[in-house]
């Protein structure tokens, strides 16, 4: 469908770079962290018994996790000890003693394994849950929206709230939540425990801590600034190859290879300079921890060592130490991923709560009107509107269609032609004035019932993957076979039909490319056909096929517009000659009205649009 409003504005919005392909990238923070957040915790409603559950287990199996080490130096320090006993002759190795520290131990790991499995198994339920829900209320919030959101967004945008977003939240959510728990029991048990082996060795460890925070800090800080970049040219990258693989044609045509060749690699060089410093800086960041650590088991093997020679702790005590140690330094570093993964998680719930929050369409009225048979009178009186408030664009429209005329609206690109057809279906509502339907004016009806009224036929083709069948009986599910078949004939669709491999019950693709375009548009004009809609919207219906193929789906169209009021907004002016009544639209005004002879010999600006056509055709 054309489109009047598309300003030079919206053009660029919708050809920015990178937005076809934005998601929620890693780190990204949201805008009002602590509100998105309340948000989501009161989506999880009915889900917070669970969740507390969830928190439960993996703090239990945190906790049997944690003890495992200091039972097992046990065993340790009883071993050297018999050995130690075996050499001096005094004794031996006790190995039931040994092997019941070994069960016992074995026991509390398998019980942390069995806890962290329920807890787990009741957590990516209880996520993938929650991502179905949001999907299904974003579906569903969809077909309540605004005409107006869609158009100022790229399909991108809308699509990333359904995928990407809900993917990052549910991810977020199933890993953070455990993580989080795990991570917080894991670094207060081992601090525990290391306390209860040794104060002195446990505040050796912890002071190597704040060097590492501050190191990985400077580290972060430093590289910060190259994954932003790293991100933001990644969209730009993602944008350029997105224009070029649609628009291959037009650059070839164009001779512009060399010059798309030399914009990806200009961006290309950037994403990689700040691609290899940021993922370098970032790498750096294990080695600094791991080196820190080293300093960290050094200090502690010894002041073991020296405390284990004065006797006062046992060698399975620096054992059981240095392993709580190692246990230390990886939950921080979890809470440091986990603290990223919650914002980038809070970030995408904010941008799907924005979106389930859009202002909707108002679907029902008090007191609707309800029409048992819609006879198709059409009146617009004193009509105007402005896709901006400051911005009118249809200026005092006035007209009249009585029940089962054929109205033709021509007129120049961006004289209101679409507009007209968008204001009538209550895509939009007018700013003044009123557009009545059988008298009622078409705010007094839902907006499902009234949209019932009306069958359209686009000028941009829209089809499903799926059979022709299916695709035909999208006008009318309840349809039967042989209506299907009728329709497709009136549509002088059936022909070509016949000839595709498997007939009626060929599948398209996605995008219906296994079909020409000329095709599309006959098998949308079939499906227009059989749902059978008392007003009937042609909008360039017949722009895609040839001439021949025009002449007899007009007839076909002539047919199935007899006895119903038909709106065709037509370019070719050979087409509407026809007419009950032609509207010659101009800067959103009706400047000239009447039939083709009428307007012919007004000799007005209608004349002078058909006969520039005429003369171009000779």
């Amino acid at each position: 469908m054309s489109d009047e409003k598309n300003t030079e504005f919206d053009s660029a919005q919708r050809r920015r770079p990178g937005r076809m392909q934005r998601g929620m990238m890693p780190g990204e923070k949201a805008k009002d962290f602590k509100g998105s957040f309340g948000k989501l915790f009161r989506y999880l409603g009915s889900y917070r018994a669970a969740i507390v559950l969830v928190m439960v287990l993996a703090a239990c199996s945190t906790v049997f996790s944690v003890l495992g080490p200091k039972i097992m130096g046990k065993a340790t320090t009883s071993l050297s000890e018999g050995l130690m006993n075996k050499i001096a002759g005094t004794g031996g190795i006790d190995f039931n003693y040994i092997a019941k520290i070994l069960l016992i131990t074995l026991g509390l790991y398998l019980i942390s394994s069995v806890l962290s499995f329920c807890q787990g198994m009741i957590m990516t339920g209880i996520t993938q849950k929650i991502c179905y829900r949001m999907r299904k209320e974003i579906s569903e919030k969809i077909n309540r929206m605004p005409m107006k959101y869609f158009e100022s967004r790229t399909y991108g945008e809308v699509l990333s709230r359904i995928t990407n977003d809900v993917d990052t939240l549910g991810m977020g959510l199933n890993q953070s939540v455990t993580q989080i728990i795990t991570s917080v029991a894991t670094l207060i048990g081992t601090l525990v425990m290391m306390l209860s082996i040794s104060p002195l060795m446990t505040l050796i460890a912890l002071i190597v801590l704040p060097v590492s925070a501050a190191l990985v800090s400077a580290v972060v800080k430093i590289s910060q600034k190259h994954f932003k970049m790293q991100q933001e040219y990644l969209g730009h990258i993602n944008g350029q190859v997105e224009e070029t693989y649609s628009g291959h044609l037009v650059i070839q045509a164009f001779n512009k290879e060399k010059e798309s060749i030399r914009k990806f690699n200009e961006t290309n060089s950037i994403l990689y300079e700040s691609a290899w410093k940021s993922q370098f800086l970032s790498g750096m960041m294990q080695p600094i921890m791991v080196f820190v650590g080293n300093l960290g088991y050094a200090g502690v093997a010894i002041s073991g060592g020296i405390l284990a020679i004065k006797g006062k702790i046992g060698i399975g005590d620096i054992q059981a130490f240095i392993q709580y140690v190692k246990n230390f330094t990886q939950p921080i570093q979890q809470i440091a991923q986990v603290i990223n993964q919650v914002q980038s998680m809070t970030a995408a719930s904010e941008r799907v709560f924005e979106f389930l929050e859009e202002e909707e369409e108002e679907q029902t009225v008090e007191d609707p009107v309800s029409l048992a048979e819609v006879k198709g009178e059409v009146s617009f009186e004193d009509v105007s509107f402005g896709y901006q408030k400051d911005q009118i664009i249809i200026h005092d429209f006035s007209a009249k269609a009585m029940p089962g005329q054929k109205i033709a609206i021509v007129g120049p690109t961006g004289a209101g032609k679409t507009t007209i057809v968008k204001l009538l279906m209550r895509f939009y509502d007018v700013d003044s004035g009123k557009i009545c339907i059988d008298g009622h004016d078409i705010r007094n009806f839902n907006r499902r019932e009234l949209r019932d009224a009306f069958g359209m036929v686009l000028q941009d083709t829209w089809l499903f993957k799926g059979t022709i069948l299916e695709n035909i009986r999208y006008g009318r599910l309840d349809a039967t076979d042989e209506e299907v078949i009728a329709a497709a004939k009136a549509a002088h669709a059936h022909h070509f039909i016949q000839t595709l491999p498997g007939g009626y019950d060929m599948e398209l693709n996605e995008d219906a490319s296994n079909v020409s375009q000329g095709q599309k548009q006959l098998l949308t004009i079939a499906r227009a056909i059989l749902a059978d809609n008392p007003i009937l919207i042609l909008d360039e219906a017949t722009s895609s096929v040839d001439t021949r193929t025009e002449i007899r789906i007009q007839k076909a169209m002539d047919n199935l517009m007899r006895g119903r009021t038909s709106f065709i907004i037509a370019h070719r002016l050979s087409t509407i000659r026809d007419a009950d009544l032609i509207l010659v639209m101009k800067d959103g005004d009706i400047i000239e009205q009447g039939n083709h002879e009428e307007l012919m010999k007004q000799q007005g600006f209608y004349a002078e649009l058909y006969n520039s056509q005429f003369e171009e055709a000779s």
